[in-house]
């Protein structure tokens, strides 16, 4: 007996899937003007992630900025020093596009400075953020433990050893290199690369307040990062309203499902 195989035949949806799959694998032509993250996402950090972070600066500039005075502001004011940290932890998180955008037009005409520039800073603001994650949980304790435990731990802890800390002295160097980039490449101009050069005053470390040196240094990212990032946007064809109004609610909801999961722990 000859057995015989009855011909496989997809449906419709199956064709579609696996259409869709094909599309996904083709090999496209080779674009060479692609960079990362791209005009938009670079021009909106760019423009916006400055005036996030100095938000967050001048919140808790009433209280002292060593860490018993932030404890005790926190103590009498947790919303509004839980929302200037915040403020300064996601303006520092949104500076890497930024950052980034930065580089590569500096990498046009000084690609060593905008390398080691670009890399120091970025290094920086990962302790940055470390150092965000150390100031809510010691929040945390001013709640759970009280003002004064929560101070006696803090200062008894510290000054401990965090292979993070080797990257505290990256993001100081790293402004400096990228303002004389930024002047020699003539991406800035002389009074924006000095005033981005004043980031490396801003203060480093755990439960850091703000000074008016930190309002210098962050109003100078202001002065130096903003105008490139409306010239990044204004570089390419303009979306249409109906781009504009659809990627809005896709990243409404992507971020609205991020922080909901988010609370789940």
């Amino acid at each position: 007996m000859i057995n015989r195989r009855i011909p496989y035949s997809m449906n419709n949806d199956q064709l579609g899937v696996k259409n869709i799959f094909r599309k996904m694998d083709e090999k496209g032509p080779e674009n060479h003007d692609f960079w990362f993250p791209g005009r938009y996402i670079g021009g909106i950090s760019t423009t916006i992630a400055p005036i996030v972070l100095l938000i967050g600066v001048l919140l808790r500039m009433p209280f002292h900025f060593f860490f018993p005075q932030q404890l005790a502001a926190f103590n009498d004011h947790p919303t509004l020093m839980v929302t200037s940290y915040n403020f300064f932890v996601v303006g520092n998180i949104l500076l890497w596009p930024a950052i980034i955008t930065l580089s590569r037009e500096i990498g046009k005409k000084r690609s060593q400075l905008a390398l080691w520039g670009g890399t120091f800073v970025l290094f920086g603001l990962f302790a940055r953020t470390f150092h965000g994650g150390v100031d809510h949980l010691s929040f945390q304790l001013v709640r759970i433990e009280g003002l004064e435990n929560a101070t006696k731990i803090v200062a008894d802890s510290y000054g401990a050893f965090s292979i993070i800390a080797t990257l505290n002295g990256a993001i100081l160097a790293g402004w400096i290199i990228l303002s004389i980039g930024a002047f020699l490449s003539n991406t800035l101009g002389i009074i924006r690369s000095v005033a981005l050069g004043l980031m490396s005053m801003l203060m480093l470390g755990v439960l850091k307040g703000s000074s008016w040196g930190s309002v210098v240094a962050v109003t100078g990212l202001c002065v130096a990062l903003i105008p490139l990032g409306i010239k990044v946007l204004k570089e390419g064809p303009r979306p249409s309203y109906k781009s504009m109004i659809v990627w809005s609610l896709i990243i409404t909801v992507i971020i609205a499902s991020l922080y909901f999961i988010g609370q789940q722990g």
